[in-house]
C-alpha cells in the first residue's frame, strides 16, 4: 500500500508534529512519523532504517537484515474484544500488525483469518460500517495473492481507521491503535533477535530509539482520564525504561536484551483484551 504522502511532505509533517507536541494541549499527530533520525546503532554497513517508514517497510528492512521465519511469528487467535474500548483499540492495532505480518509472509489464508478478527474488533469501536468494504477488498486481494495491491490496501486501511476514529472524536483510541501496531511489530522482531548471537543486531529488538520516543510522546498526549486507567498508567514509564537502555551508544549485552524482551511481553499482556473482559 502507498505511503500517506510524498517523502518531503512527510518530513515537514514530522517536524511540525514535533513542534506541536511541545506545546501544552497540542493534538497528537494524525499518523506515526517514525525513524525521523538515525538510530543510535548501525547494522552492517549502514543505518538500521531510513526515515518515514510504514510498517510494511519496517518488516522489509528487518527481513533484509535478519533471517526471518515470518510464519513462526504468528500468534494464537486473540481473545474476543474487551468491553474496554481502550484495550480493544490496542488489540486492534496488534491485529493490524498481524495483517502486515501475513502480507510479508505472503500467506493469504492467514491474512483472511486475521481479517475476521480485525472486523470483530472494529465493530466494538463502531467503525466497521466505514471500513467493511475495504476489509472485504483486502480479503479478495489476499485470496488472489495480489501482494502488491494488498500492500497498498493494508497501508491505506490502517490510515483510514485512524482517520475515522479521529472523526468520531476518539483521538485516544486512534493513538492506542498506533501504539498497538508498533508494539506488536517490536514484539515480532525482538522474538527473533533473542536467538541471534550477534550483538550488532540486538538493537533491532526495539526498532529504533526514534520509534520509542515517538510512542512515548503519543502516550504523553493521551487524555488525563485515559492515562489514569490502570492498564495504561504504566505505559509512559515502560517507554522510559526502554529508552534508558537503548538511547545511548553503549554496546548492548545479553542482559539488556533479555530485560527488554521481558518488558515488551509485560506491555502486551497488560494491554491486550482478555477472555471474559
Amino acid at each position: 500500500m502507498m505511503r500517506s504522502c510524498f517523502s518531503s511532505y512527510r518530513r515537514c509533517v514530522a517536524l511540525l508534529a514535533a513542534i506541536n507536541m511541545s506545546a501544552v494541549g497540542a493534538e497528537a499527530p494524525k499518523s506515526l512519523q517514525v525513524f525521523t533520525s538515525e538510530p543510535a546503532f548501525s547494522v552492517g554497513d549502514g543505518p538500521a532504517w531510513a526515515p518515514d517508514q510504514t510498517p510494511a517497510d519496517f518488516l522489509d528492512g528487518i527481513g533484509a537484515r535478519l533471517k526471518m521465519r515470518w510464519r513462526q511469528l504468528y500468534r494464537a487467535s486473540p481473545a474476543p474484544p474487551s468491553s474496554s474500548r481502550h484495550l480493544t483499540a490496542f488489540g486492534l492495532g496488534a491485529l493490524i500488525a498481524d495483517a502486515y505480518l501475513a502480507l510479508t509472509a505472503q500467506d493469504g489464508q492467514h491474512f483472511r483469518n486475521n481479517n475476521q478478527d480485525v472486523l470483530s474488533y472494529c465493530r466494538v469501536l463502531g467503525v466497521n460500517d466505514k471500513l467493511n468494504s475495504r476489509l472485504m477488498g483486502a480479503a479478495k486481494l489476499a485470496e488472489g495473492e495480489n501482494w502488491s495491491e494488498l500492500r497498498q490496501q493494508v497501508v491505506d486501511g490502517h490510515q483510514d481507521l485512524c482517520r475515522v476514529l479521529r472523526e468520531q472524536r476518539d483521538d485516544d483510541l486512534a493513538v492506542l491503535v498506533e501504539i498497538g501496531i508498533w508494539i506488536r511489530l517490536i514484539d515480532m522482531v525482538s522474538t527473533t533477535v533473542m536467538v541471534v548471537d550477534d550483538p550488532k543486531v540486538w538493537p533491532l529488538a526495539i526498532g529504533s530509539p526514534a520509534l520509542l520516543k515517538d510512542l512515548k510522546a503519543r502516550t504523553d498526549h493521551l487524555s488525563e482520564a485515559t492515562r489514569q486507567q490502570k492498564e495504561i498508567a504504566p505505559l509512559a514509564e515502560d517507554f522510559d525504561f526502554l529508552l534508558r537502555r537503548w538511547d545511548n551508544a553503549d554496546v548492548p549485552d545479553r542482559e539488556r536484551l533479555e530485560r527488554t524482551r521481558a518488558k515488551i511481553e509485560i506491555i502486551i499482556k497488560r494491554l491486550s483484551p482478555k477472555q471474559g473482559s
